[in-house]
């Protein structure tokens, strides 16, 4: 009975309500709305108050509960603060992809370039990459830190050797080490070259006015060797006057360390031989800076030589009468050769175009490169002669060279033939109709040897059919004359191809990268072309894939100046800013 009754008082106890209680219930006890409910292991729900919790609830310090532990409030905290820096660099990280610079990235001997909308063009780079660089190596007018006369190191002297490009090039880094050592540069020389044979003076080809006037304030140069200094013959052929141990691609410290005290004591000296005695890498900015200022802003042809060349380009243009864009190109296999010739009837494209191809198959450039081309018996043994005559100690007795040329043609370090640059531009979809404008010496085979391209490109033309003799006549006084014209519509055409490497086309290319990258500049991959030349097996449609795929990221784009990777061709770092 006693359990009964016990029994019976639970169940009562349990089935009583505070629903059913009076209004007027004690106030010690809660609100009939807080509603505890006990789980089996004894924690307590709050069934109604989690319904009406909000987001901020389930954040601990938002709460001013002084149940919530101090541990899990900073906890939470931290993480909020994660999530907010988390946050604002990823929008910063995508704001800065958007504003980023267009510049291609080199991964081994792969280039990687940004994609773009625009669609493709012949003739021209993606606007991107033109609006987001611009040149920055200008004179800076009246901020000068050249030092008073009788406060220099000394005077340096240099013959500027080669062709005019060499030359230019050796002018650039003359100026560069006067910078370094603080001297003075006595105007340079321009020493006549084995191969070119020609006598002209640095006022024969560049304005000496504007050369000096433009470096004011880096450099003191001047006209001629002191007059103080009477003995003159003595420079060059002195040993006590001449400084012979430079290193090519010298760091600027041994400028420092081994030229300077003997300029200082001495107080005039040359260099010889000054052919590629400066870095790049191993040189402040500033200096490859200065170089670019010589290059692209002082260096400038005379005025006679630049308006001839602006009447070549403006015939160029107007050879179809109208103003049309143009190629430039500085000098096969037959079966593509065969196909390409045949695809000639199926093009519908006719936008007439100016391009300029610097075509380097001189005889002195193919007997100097060792490679094998094709040509007849009696060819080939006139070239071993002139090899000989030539390269002695290279050629020595003949039997290595056949296996040099093989080698050479496979790391593409052999000229293109003009068929193989004819199969190529139509390979990249320039239709027969394209205008031309090739700048070459005497190509070696003559006609013959032309004949592929211009069958495959008719509107092929060089500046001695675009000028009369008599307007020639001036400029063939000097050969560097003439390469002063090539040079300047070279660097003014729509397109610029070159068919080997050298100082001109690297020149150029570096040049028209100084000026904008808008103009494509093609360096053809010369070693992927030896193969697909080589093999018999392919057709037209495979080659056509082969060499737009790899000629996509090989026309000039803006891409950073790699150390060991001198500026002529390429003067982004040192001397571009973005845009």
């Amino acid at each position: 009975m006693a359990e009964l009754r016990h029994s019976s008082s639970l169940g009562s106890r349990a089935g009583s309500s505070p629903m059913k209680r009076d209004d007027t219930a004690s106030p010690l006890i809660h609100d009939h709305q807080n509603i505890t409910t006990d789980d089996d292991d004894g924690r307590s729900r709050h069934p109604f108050r989690d319904r009406d919790r909000t987001i901020w609830s389930y954040f601990p310090f938002f709460i001013d509960d002084p149940r919530v532990s101090q541990h899990n409030s900073r906890i939470s905290l931290f993480l909020v603060v994660f999530i907010i820096i988390a946050g604002l660099i990823s929008v910063l990280s995508i704001l800065n992809r958007l504003n980023a610079p267009y510049l291609c990235k080199k991964d081994g001997i792969v280039l990687h370039c940004p994609r773009v909308k625009e669609t493709t063009s012949l003739w021209e780079n993606p606007l991107s990459a033109t609006t987001s660089w611009k040149p920055c190596a200008e004179r800076r007018d009246g901020i000068s830190d050249v030092p008073p006369k009788n406060e220099t190191s000394g005077y340096i002297f240099i013959h500027a050797e080669g062709g005019l490009n060499q030359q230019r090039i050796a002018i650039c880094n003359a100026v560069a080490v006067a910078k370094i050592l603080n001297a003075t540069l006595i105007l340079p020389v321009l020493k006549q070259d084995q191969i070119w044979k020609d006598q002209t003076k640095f006022e024969d080809i560049f304005d000496v006015d504007h050369f000096i006037d433009y470096l004011k304030d880096d450099v003191r140069i001047v006209r001629d060797i002191p007059d103080w200094f009477t003995d003159k013959s003595e420079l060059f052929s002195s040993i006590r006057r001449t400084v012979k141990n430079i290193p090519k691609y010298a760091p600027a410290q041994f400028y420092i360390d081994n030229v300077l005290p003997r300029i200082k004591e001495k107080k005039i000296m040359a260099l010889k031989p000054f052919v590629d005695r400066l870095g790049y890498d191993n040189v402040p900015q500033e200096i490859n800076r200065l170089r670019c200022r010589v290059n692209y802003h002082a260096l400038k042809f005379l005025p006679e030589i630049e308006q001839m060349a602006d009447s070549l380009v403006s015939r160029m243009r107007n050879r179809t009468g109208s103003s049309n864009p143009y190629m430039y190109v500085i000098l096969v296999s037959e079966s593509l050769l065969s196909q390409v010739l045949s695809f000639d009837s199926y093009s519908t494209n006719k936008v007439l175009l100016h391009r300029a191809l610097h075509l380097r198959f001189e005889k002195g450039m193919v007997g100097l490169s060792f490679c094998d081309f094709v040509g007849t018996r009696e060819e080939k043994a006139k070239m071993a002669v002139y090899r000989k005559k030539e390269w002695p100690r290279r050629y020595k007795n003949g039997s290595h060279l056949w296996q040099l040329a093989l080698q050479k043609r496979k790391e593409g370090r052999c000229p293109l033939e003009p068929g193989e640059v004819a199969v190529i531009l139509r390979a990249m979809g320039y239709p027969k109709e394209t205008q031309i404008y090739v700048a070459s010496g005497q190509v070696y085979g003559g006609q013959n040897r032309m004949a592929p391209l211009r069958n495959m490109f008719p509107n092929l033309v060089t500046k001695e059919e675009l000028a009369a003799k008599e307007e020639l006549a001036g400029f063939r006084k000097h050969v560097t004359s003439l390469a002063a014209l090539d040079f300047l519509v070279c660097l003014k055409s729509d397109v610029f191809v070159m068919t080997h490497g050298g100082n001109f086309a690297k020149l150029i290319i570096g040049a028209r990268r100084y000026m904008g990258h808008r103009n494509k500049s093609i360096k053809p991959d010369k070693g992927l072309m030896s193969k697909s030349f080589g093999d018999p097996y392919m057709g037209w449609a495979t080659f056509v894939e082969d060499v737009v795929v790899t000629h996509q990221t090989r026309t000039g784009l803006p891409e950073e100046t790699f150390p060991n990777y001198d500026l002529w061709e390429n003067p982004l770092t040192p001397c571009m800013c973005k845009a």
